[in-house]
């Protein structure tokens, strides 16, 4: 019973974990572009910005990677036989990776936090679709738990990955013409 709490608490600190993910990376994308705006705006939008990201990054960002990781240490030692299977070790992998784009997005707020644009909105939001990607691929992984299957996640990842790159070059030139 306590192997089921533990994962249902992971699960739902994954969830909370990607929201943030996702969330922050959108706040970083109205920040960059509220430094190309007319004072007043910029200053306003700037200062509601930093406020939102500090509250979504410390308040609900990092404490969820963190129980994340604690409730699937938990799981680990409850189910110590899931560090032989592969499917564990491909789930591993993409974690470690997860959260190395957890902590380039660490990089992007202190920067943004000390005024300093270095993405353009562009660039975030190709760097927002990787947690989607990354989501995709552990999901699968975990689901199937098949060396075959990992084989077709990994074609529909990279179609999904090619469909939300068009979408994005296609909203890009979306807005370009609206300006």
């Amino acid at each position: 019973m306590t192997f089921l709490y533990l994962k249902s608490l992971h699960i739902i600190f994954v969830v909370t974990w990607f929201a943030g993910l996702f969330y922050i990376v959108r706040l970083f994308i109205y920040h960059t572009e509220a430094a190309g705006k007319e004072e007043p705006a910029r200053s306003i939008l700037i200062s509601q910005y930093k406020i939102m990201s500090k509250r979504l990054w410390y308040m609900i960002t990092w404490p969820s990677a963190v129980l994340v990781t604690l409730f699937a240490v938990g799981m680990l030692i409850k189910t110590p036989s899931y560090l032989s299977m592969p499917w564990m070790h491909v789930k591993l992998s993409m974690v470690v990776l997860l959260f190395l784009y957890h902590l380039k997005c660490h990089q992007i707020y202190k920067q943004l936090q000390n005024d300093e644009v270095k993405w353009t909105s562009t660039k975030l939001r190709l760097f927002n679709e990787l947690a989607t990607l990354f989501l995709f691929a552990i999901v699968f992984v975990v689901v199937s738990k098949n060396a075959l299957d990992w084989l077709w996640s990994l074609l529909s990842l990279i179609v999904l990955a090619l469909l939300l790159f068009a979408g994005i070059r296609f909203y890009k030139k979306r807005r370009a013409r609206k300006q």
